[in-house]
């Protein structure tokens, strides 16, 4: 069992950029844990409706919600916020840490990008998600939500006060966007990512059993049934 953090700058930046993934390591049966760093208190909404949003969401998705404390807008990626990040990192010990990338019109994402790099630095796994502020995204590495779209999408449903204000939320947009990465992972939907890190763990599967030597007349006598 893995265990996954995903660290998002404000509510519904995760479930957009990789929800489909979350679902899929929940299937799995990871441990997925989500990071929200700030309120969203400058976005759609009011700060307690938009906690409560995200609230729902995660539990649409089967994972741990833990906020920070930092204000939306405000993001730096100085020591504060690194160390909110790191000790997420070091609770959950996490085996994989999925967040912004880092090429992103919106201050937040950069800043938060730039700090989970910081925070994560000796993790062997970081991923960079898309968000629809993302300026430059040249993925090459697709996680196959085939299964798990209707999820992802269950899961953004329940921000209604960002799918009321912003067409980047709407599910068609959402199903759109992960059918062009499905298409260029050549499945039917996928996420993708830009690896800060990725190490591919190639242990030795379990060594098989001693095969039993099968008499030469059993041979026979199945042959003849």
């Amino acid at each position: 069992m893995r265990s996954v953090l995903a660290v998002g700058a404000h509510p519904d930046d995760i479930e957009l950029g990789c929800g489909g993934t979350l679902a899929a390591h929940r299937a799995a049966g990871d441990a997925v844990t989500m990071l929200v760093v700030t309120g969203g208190q400058n976005g759609p909404g009011v700060t307690a409706g938009r906690r409560r949003e995200a609230e729902a969401a995660a539990r649409a998705l089967d994972c741990l919600l833990i906020w920070g404390s930092l204000v939306d807008c405000e993001v730096s990626p100085d020591a504060a916020t690194i160390a909110l990040i790191e000790r997420a990192v070091a609770e959950t010990e996490a085996d994989v840490v999925y967040v912004h990338a880092p090429d992103d019109s919106h201050q937040d994402h950069r800043a938060v990008a730039a700090a989970t790099i910081s925070a994560a630095r000796h993790g062997r796994r970081i991923l960079h998600y898309r968000s629809p502020s993302t300026t430059r995204f040249e993925p090459s590495l697709f996680v196959d939500i085939s299964a798990h779209l209707n999820r992802k999408i269950d899961a953004l449903s329940c921000h209604r006060s960002q799918v009321e204000n912003s067409a980047m939320v709407d599910p068609e947009v959402v199903a759109a966007s992960a059918r062009h990465f499905g298409a260029q992972a050549r499945v039917r939907y996928a996420e993708a990512f830009v690896p800060a890190r990725f190490v591919w763990d190639l242990a030795a599967p379990p060594s098989l059993p001693d095969l039993v030597e099968v008499p030469a007349f059993a041979a026979v006598s199945r042959a003849a049934a």
